[in-house]
This record gives C-alpha cells, sequence and structure tokens, in this order.
C-alpha cells in the first residue's frame, strides 16, 4: 500500500515537471516562430525601402537570430540591418 502511494507521488512530481517544461518549449517556439513571422512581414511589405533603407536580406544569420531569441531577436536584427551591421 505505502509502495503504490510512494509511486503515485512520484509520477505526479514527473508529471509537474514535464507539464512546466513543454509549457515553457511551446512558448519559446511560438516566439520564434512570430520572430520568423515579424521578418518575413517586414520584408513582404518592404517596409526598409518605404523609410528610405536598403531591403532587409533573410538569410541564415536572420534564422537563427530569430529561432534562438525569437520577437527580441528580430526587432534586434532590424535595428543592426538600419545601421549597417548585418
Amino acid at each position: 500500500m505505502i509502495s503504490t502511494l510512494i509511486l503515485v507521488i512520484l509520477c505526479l512530481i514527473v508529471l509537474a515537471g514535464l507539464w512546466y517544461l513543454l509549457k515553457n518549449t511551446i512558448k519559446i517556439v511560438i516566439n520564434s516562430i512570430l520572430g520568423l513571422l515579424l521578418l518575413g512581414v517586414v520584408k513582404f511589405l518592404h517596409i526598409f525601402p518605404i523609410l528610405g533603407f536598403p531591403d532587409i536580406n533573410i538569410g541564415w544569420l536572420a534564422v537563427i537570430v530569430c529561432a534562438i531569441a525569437g520577437i527580441p531577436g528580430a526587432v534586434l536584427y532590424m535595428i543592426l540591418h538600419v545601421f549597417g551591421m548585418v
């Protein structure tokens, strides 16, 4: 009886840990996808040429930055593009 109760408690602890990790992973994936979409929308709508800057290039560097940092990474990439650093 005690061993069954301990096993149930351990399973609940593992389940709670997996839920916490999965919940954070989903947020990170959504943030990364939204960062890539932000760059795509900026390029599709030609925002930078309208503002007088060269059009933004979406290459491997932009994809890696957005995959790691998401929306803040996309904004950082655009700021660096405005100052001519990427």
